[in-house]
């Protein structure tokens, strides 16, 4: 009897050593699982206080370009450049024109690149509606065409055509606004297309860039 009493104490004192071990490794699970979690979590914030930080400078320095002065820049009086709808043919004061009376249909503008000249008086409704018109010269090195043609691509309210005895390579255009640039990577092109497209100077801002004229 005693010799059974002494085996039963063993096995429950076994059991019990057992039972503690199970809970201690439960309690280590527990702690682990919230230290994983704390830390996808405070990472989970961490990421997501740089890309609101990122997206508060990117739009700080939006804003920031949208109010500079582009050096070089002309700017005709908007008020000035008359805005009547016509079918006939309109002489310009500049070239590329950045305004005035134009055809009652604008050029397709929604991101387009033409690869041949099209029409001034068409060309000067999408300026009305916002477009930055985007044009080259045979003088623009190829490699700046076709880095500008994929910028126009990606950009809504933007087009782009050659216009062969136009004074710069290439030109940028808005309503009333335009500047010669030397390159793609002039600075001034992000620079004309941050503040005009879709800017202040637009007399019809939100009009229709497509249901137009195209090639």
């Amino acid at each position: 009897m005693a010799a059974n009493r002494s085996a039963n104490a063993d096995r429950r004192a076994r059991i019990e050593e057992m039972r503690r071990a199970e809970q201690s490794r439960e309690r280590r699970n527990r702690l682990i699982t919230i230290g994983v979690s704390g830390v996808v979590v405070l990472g989970l914030v961490g990421f997501g206080t740089f890309v609101l930080m990122k997206k508060s400078d990117e739009q700080d320095a939006k804003e920031a370009a949208a109010k500079a002065p582009i050096k070089s820049e002309q700017t005709w009086d908007a008020k000035k450049l008359g805005r009547n709808h016509v079918e006939t043919a309109v002489k310009y004061d500049m070239k590329p024109p950045v305004g005035g009376d134009h055809h009652p249909v604008w050029m397709n503008c929604d991101g387009v690149v033409y690869d041949k000249a099209i029409s001034d008086v068409n060309a000067v409704h999408s300026l009305e509606h916002g477009a930055v018109w985007v044009t080259y010269s045979k003088k623009a090195d190829k490699a700046d065409v076709e880095k500008l043609a994929e910028k126009v691509g990606k950009t809504k309210y933007t087009l782009m055509s050659p216009v062969d005895d136009q004074s710069g390579a290439i030109m940028l255009s808005a309503w009333g606004k335009q500047v010669t640039v030397d390159g793609a990577s002039d600075p001034r092109v992000d620079a004309f297309f941050t503040k005009y497209v879709q800017g202040p100077q637009t007399p019809e801002p939100g009009a229709a860039c497509t249901g137009g004229v195209g090639q």
